[in-house]
């Protein structure tokens, strides 16, 4: 049981990888740790095949590869697209961005990274952002004057109250799912490592980190639809 205490302890941890030569006031020397350098990596990845499959497209005559890749950007576009509604189309570039990050965020434990997602400041770091672009949303859609007054009355007082509950909502149930797939797929490693691991790993690796991912861009879409509309 100690052994496994330190395993979750070793996992939990996120570890620096580097710093800077660079120390600021009141912050000190800048620090990078795992789950900053594994964004990186999948930052990298992303824009990789990115352009290793919008290579060569054409109006005409297009090959298999462009017909997979445009069938995907449809699907994914259809998918965020009816979360936000016909009236926030241009949010669904970055609802897809964070979609497709955190679909291979979750899953990096499967390549022998450890997920960024199971960072808290990573998830909080998401959510704020989101709940940004929400804000920024409701004030292109209803104007300053017009945002500032959904905080006004008793409808206000839960609009106020939306700005801490939702991105502390968005980080917590992206952490505490992914960090309950970790802590769940490493007891069955311990009890019977041989055999049932490997079948849970469908689901808890893969099944599971799609599913948070998808979880995540759905309440994200219905945050950016309630405040446009």
């Amino acid at each position: 049981m100690s052994n496994l205490s330190e395993i979750f302890a070793e996992e939990m941890n996120c570890e620096t990888v580097f710093e800077l030569p660079i120390r600021l006031p009141l912050i000190g020397a800048i620090k990078f740790d795992e789950s900053c350098v594994v964004t990186w990596i999948i930052m990298a990845v992303i824009v990789l095949v990115s352009l290793l499959l919008t290579r060569n497209l054409k109006v005409s005559n297009i090959s298999r590869r462009q017909a997979a890749v445009e069938w995907i950007v449809i699907k994914l576009e259809s998918l965020v697209g009816g979360l936000v509604g016909e009236h926030g189309h241009r949010y669904v570039p970055y609802l897809i961005t964070v979609l497709v990050y955190l679909g291979f965020a979750n899953i990096a434990g499967v390549f022998g990274f450890k997920p960024p997602t199971k960072s808290l400041n990573v998830t909080a770091a998401m959510a704020i952002m989101t709940i940004v672009l929400v804000q920024a949303a409701g004030i292109r859609a209803k104007g300053v004057k017009g945002w500032l007054k959904s905080f006004t009355g008793i409808a206000g007082l839960v609009s106020i109250l939306d700005l801490f509950t939702r991105p502390l909502s968005l980080c917590m149930r992206l952490f505490g799912n992914v960090l309950g797939a970790f802590v769940i797929m490493k007891l069955l490693e311990a009890v019977v490592p041989v055999f049932l691991p490997s079948i849970f790993s469908l689901y808890f690796d893969f099944f599971d980190g799609f599913l948070q991912a998808y979880v995540f861009v759905f309440l994200a879409g219905m945050y950016i639809k309630e405040a446009i509309e």
